[in-house]
């Protein structure tokens, strides 16, 4: 199966539907979410999975690409980067046909967000640490964990109570894009689309065929894309930022405003 085939089969089709479905639900903002999010996706991980081809931690088999390369890495990845937002975005609209979060009272819990992101940390230095000792079976996962948990911190950093708030849909769209992935990329292996070097990757393999550190991969980028929607529609989220805004302006204020004593 040539890559080009595995997106429009499980990638691009998908999203047709689920645009075709939500035609009456979804909202231009939405839209514009979602495109902002698979720009920032694209970005992000453009670096970390030139680093993971280049040092062939992933093949990919020349015979199923296209031969366009940028970097190392074949033009179809860019576009999964893009396309994979896109899809869990619209999926996690989807369940909830279109409704953005309601507008009832968020309780503020800043210890739950210092909570949360005091487990990240952890296990960030945790995977720093085993990236850094250069124990080659750890090398995937733990370079996926040091590149995931950096945004996923911030996110939680700012609105962890927020998205326990709206827990439910949190987990069903993650768990359900996660597996409908992984799944996928399943076939893809299985299929030598790609190859993740065993070399690099911890002997785990989910149904005989998926290296952990997939799954691990989608989840992540999984919880990423929910959890930047859902903060980005939630009013608490809105109005968190416009508290923000307004401190730092006071912030600024004070710290360009001369002394009392200069004045005199």
């Amino acid at each position: 199966m040539t890559y080009a085939m595995f997106l429009v089969v499980f990638v691009i089709l998908p999203i047709l539907l689920l645009a075709w479905a939500m035609r009456s639900y979804l909202k231009r903002r939405q839209g514009q979410l979602i495109a902002l999010l698979a720009l920032v996706a694209l970005v992000y991980t453009t670096p970390w999975d030139n680093y993971l081809v280049a040092n062939r931690i992933w093949t990919y088999d020349p015979a199923l690409v296209a031969g366009v390369t940028l970097g190392w890495v074949p033009i179809e990845e860019y576009s999964f980067f893009v396309l994979l937002p896109i899809l869990t975005g619209l999926w996690l609209l989807a369940l909830t046909r279109g409704s953005t979060p309601l507008p009832a009272p968020v309780p503020d819990r800043p210890r739950l967000r210092r909570w949360s992101v005091f487990g990240i940390a952890v296990i960030w230095l945790i995977a720093l640490a085993v990236l850094l000792s250069g124990w080659q079976p750890g090398t995937y996962l733990s370079i996926t964990l040091v590149w995931a948990l950096i945004p996923v911190s911030l996110q939680l950093a700012f609105g962890a109570d927020i998205l326990w708030h709206y827990r439910r849909r949190v987990l069903l769209a993650v768990a359900s894009a996660t597996l409908y992935l992984s799944a996928a990329d399943a076939v893809a292996i299985d299929a030598g689309t790609w190859t993740i070097n065993p070399q690099f990757s911890l002997p785990i393999l989910i149904g005989g065929v998926l290296p952990l550190e997939e799954a691990v991969f989608f989840l992540l980028t999984n919880t990423l894309v929910v959890f930047g929607l859902t903060l980005a529609l939630a009013p608490e989220a809105r109005r968190r930022i416009l508290a923000l805004r307004a401190r730092l302006v006071v912030l600024a204020g004070g710290i360009r405003r001369p002394p009392e004593d200069a004045q005199a």
